[in-house]
């Protein structure tokens, strides 16, 4: 099964599943990239132009799994509004993310949008294999019961409708259940490799 069937099965298993655990997507196959699959520009020179992007920084999490001590949650900044009619949000994530599996498997996620204060909250977030959420405050988001961060700009409360696969990353499509504000403050923003 490709990439495109792969995620094609895990839309068919979250409309038929909802309440149900949602299973990891598995790895996809590694290959080596042929060189008539090159692309026309270079990756270091790719993400020195697109970090001229400025973007906001959100947390997005889920809630823990029967199984698992805490709850999931990782820092990103590739989140987005996508559709008015049904309420859909949009946010990538790379393929070989820890979180990722644990957030597909709870079929649910809050975005988390930072202020700009809170830059240390996204690299905590950041960082791979810790307890991200010690000492960190939260509460519980009304429909999806994931981490809603104390302190953020705004919170989106999601269930997963769709992923598409995107070269080495997946966009992961969340259909809005409950949203609001928090804070009034700056936000926090991403640009040229450094918080604004």
């Amino acid at each position: 099964m490709g990439h495109a069937g792969m995620a094609a099965a895990a839309v068919r298993f979250l409309r038929t599943h909802r309440a149900a655990p949602v299973e990891p997507l598995p790895r996809p196959e590694l290959r080596c990239v042929r060189d008539d699959e090159r692309a026309p520009v270079d990756p270091g020179e790719f993400r020195r132009v697109l970090g001229h992007f400025a973007t906001g920084v959100s947390v997005i999490t889920a809630p823990a799994a029967d199984d698992e001590d805490t709850p999931a949650g990782f820092a990103c900044q590739s989140f987005s509004s996508l559709s008015l009619d049904p309420p859909l949000v949009a946010f990538m994530v790379g393929r070989t993310s820890a979180t990722w599996p644990r957030i597909a498997r709870s079929g649910v996620f809050c975005v988390n949008v930072l202020s700009a204060a809170q830059a240390g909250l996204c690299r905590a977030f950041a960082v791979s294999g810790a307890d991200k959420f010690a000492g960190v405050a939260h509460d519980r988001a009304p429909a999806s019961g994931s981490p809603r961060l104390a302190g953020t700009l705004a919170w989106i409360d999601c269930t997963i409708h769709a992923v598409h696969t995107g070269g080495d990353h997946l966009i992961v499509v969340g259909r809005v259940e409950a949203l609001g504000t928090g804070e009034e403050a700056a936000p926090l923003l991403f640009h040229k490799g450094r918080f604004l």
